[in-house]
């Protein structure tokens, strides 16, 4: 059996973004969303999930904002106050606590911050990134060289090579970062974020999942398909 969590990161970092998440989710693949909580957009990507209540929604911790140091997060005791302030805000803001934890630009790696964020895990009851029983996939992604776009990384091929060959039973999540241009913000996944979007609503794609047989699914039902996982072995 295998089980495929499609999670948009990025919901609230603004309009364009905004917008590009919620096509793939009532028009695409996607299932889940992580939510910026201290971005220009993040209101209105609350007010997208929860209009969409079979969306699974996580807290996209957000300490770098592209380049910047928002808070000296490699300081454990900082990194703390600042989970704790932007789990707060994700209650104010979707009235309900996240379905899971994970970051921008995969700071919950790094040697300082991991304890922090497994600790925050552990204690909200949330299944974070790259941590069992869900088994993350990231390549789906256009940049594999800083700031150098290229498009086969992220084609409807590129996808079903993932599917086909990457997935061999469990429960994954691949991470998406779908959106459209938006000329008033500035970063460095920008336009890829489109061709992103275009595979993600590819029609071609939900015959594909079924021929490779894997069965889409939220954090919502991570417990019962560990479960199916675990009475089928």
């Amino acid at each position: 059996m295998k089980f495929l969590i499609v999670n948009a990161d990025d919901l609230g970092y603004g309009a364009g973004v905004n917008r590009g998440i919620a096509e793939a989710i009532d028009a695409g693949i996607v299932t889940s969303a992580s939510l910026m909580v201290n971005t220009p957009g993040a209101p209105e990507g609350a007010r997208i999930a929860r209009q969409r209540p079979s969306l699974s929604v996580g807290l996209h911790v957000n300490v770098t904002n592209e380049a910047q140091r928002l808070v000296e997060f490699d300081d454990p005791d900082v990194l703390r106050g600042e989970l704790e302030r932007q789990l707060a805000r994700f209650l104010e803001l979707i009235g309900r606590p996240p379905t899971h934890l994970d970051s921008h630009q995969h700071v919950h790696r790094r040697r300082p911050c991991l304890p922090v964020f497994l600790e925050l895990a552990r204690e909200q009851r949330l299944p974070m990134r790259e941590q069992p029983p869900v088994v993350f996939k990231g390549g789906f992604y256009a940049q594999w060289e800083y700031g150098v776009s290229d498009p086969s990384k992220v084609s409807a091929e590129a996808l079903e090579r993932i599917l086909r060959e990457e997935l061999t039973g469990g429960v994954y999540e691949l991470a998406v970062h779908p959106g459209y241009f938006d000329p008033a913000a500035d970063y460095v996944y920008h336009q890829d974020r489109e061709l992103e979007l275009r595979t993600l609503c590819d029609p071609r794609l939900r015959p594909l999942l079924r021929d490779a047989g894997v069965d889409l699914i939220s954090y919502h039902q991570l417990a019962a398909s560990v479960a199916a996982l675990r009475d089928g072995a």
